[in-house]
């Protein structure tokens, strides 16, 4: 069974900084795409980032564009995910996925995804 578990989400101020870390273990599964989404309480989960394992393409939402930057080590089998310019629109919890299918180009739809991690809290304060 493979398991995404992310690590580095906390408190930070505005204008601030942060890593996310994506940690995928378990029995190994070929995947396609990895993505970063969130959620703020009352909001759906929306899409962030994300990366074609393969060739390492990467593509944003437009709230974060020039902001983050999505990256992966394939021999670590690990996603990060660089917030730089944190504002406190940022804040909600942040989830990384696996999506083992490939059936759409660039996902970006939770749907998409089958392999989810728990979370991490990101707060940004102003």
């Amino acid at each position: 069974q493979v398991q995404l578990v992310e690590t580095g989400g906390g408190l930070v101020q505005a204008g601030g900084s942060l890593r996310l870390s994506c940690a995928a273990s378990g029995r190994t599964v070929s995947t396609y795409y990895m993505g970063w989404f969130r959620q703020a309480p009352g909001k759906e989960r929306d899409f962030v980032a994300g990366i074609r394992w393969g060739n390492g393409e990467t593509y944003y939402a437009d709230s974060v564009k020039g902001r983050f930057t999505i990256s992966r080590d394939s021999a670590k089998n690990t996603v990060y995910l660089q917030m730089n310019s944190l504002k406190p629109e940022d804040t909600a919890v942040y989830y990384c996925a696996a999506d083992a299918n490939g059936r759409r180009w660039f996902p970006r739809k939770p749907s998409d995804f089958e392999l989810w991690g728990q979370g991490t809290q990101v707060t940004v304060s102003s």
